[in-house]
């Protein structure tokens, strides 16, 4: 069985097991990882939500699950925190965080997340996001704005950055707070893919996608046979986001605008989302 697809459906964190027939059975949140086939590829939707207050979702965040192991976690909007929780994920299980761009509800949850994060894992996480412009910085000064064990806006959270915490009163300066985090950032001036990771079974490539003037990436991941392509958010317009998705096993694009809105600067029209996913002739669109 391959796990292909999943949702957040009425704030109820769920998970939808497609065969290769596409026949499926909804899997209540708490037994998630238990009932995965061993080796079977899902993506689980702990975020579907855009920026606005929303009582049922949580923003933008997915985990692609390989088994009973959560193993790719893709943006970490505001509510994801929680959600990755309520999916009994792993801090520990984890080979990559992907982030595709710096808008708060795609990454708003990303302290939150890290925080005393050394106590479930000791080994650096990958994590890796775009490059910078006018519009926003890349990815490695972004975290250090935050993190920097000085200067950051979360000082306690230093040692992801190879710093300290200063925040208790006695005795040293504490390494503790966070796993320490292994940054890597892709070049959004690129116009071809680019490797974002390749190890532990896992084979990550990214493309710069437009979304007004932010740095953005879509991913695409491949376990085996199973490929996942994670849209985030865009207009539709680069022709070589066709090339990437081509024949994925589920390409997740996001959905913003209303039927008939036109020529808006930062989300693809209903028209253009199903377009794409037919010249790209993926398996399923989420």
């Amino acid at each position: 069985m391959n796990t292909l697809a999943i949702g957040d459906v009425g704030g109820r964190l769920l998970r939808l097991l497609a065969t290769s027939l596409l026949a499926g059975v909804l899997v209540p949140a708490g037994a998630l990882g238990q009932n995965c086939a061993p080796g079977a590829v899902s993506v689980q939707v702990l975020g579907s939500g855009g920026p606005r207050i929303n009582p049922f979702r949580s923003s933008t965040s997915y985990l692609l699950w390989v088994g009973d192991q959560a193993r790719v976690l893709v943006d970490m909007g505001g509510g994801a925190h929680a959600r990755f929780g309520q999916a009994q994920a792993k801090m520990s299980d984890l080979s990559l965080v992907a982030v595709s761009h710096l808008h708060p509800d795609h990454v708003s949850d990303l302290p939150a997340f890290l925080w005393q994060s050394h106590l479930e894992r000791k080994e650096p996480l990958a994590i890796v996001g775009p490059s910078g412009n006018d519009a926003a910085p890349d990815f490695r000064t972004f975290l250090g704005r935050l993190f920097d064990e000085k200067n950051g806006a979360f000082p306690v959270l230093g040692a992801t950055l190879g710093g300290k915490r200063r925040d208790i009163p006695s005795g040293p300066l504490s390494a503790g707070g966070s796993v320490g985090l292994d940054v890597s950032v892709i070049d959004v001036t690129k116009e071809e893919p680019s490797v974002a990771f390749d190890r532990d079974g896992l084979a990550v490539t990214a493309l710069r996608i437009p979304h007004g003037s932010m740095p953005t990436l879509a991913y695409r991941v491949k376990v085996r046979d199973v490929s996942v392509v994670f849209s985030s958010d865009q207009t539709g317009t680069n022709p070589k986001f066709v090339d990437f998705a081509k024949g994925a096993s589920v390409l997740i694009m996001h959905l913003a605008l209303a039927a008939g809105v036109q020529n808006n600067p930062l989300h693809a029209a209903p028209g253009v989302v199903g377009r794409v996913a037919q010249e790209a002739a993926v398996g399923r669109l989420i």
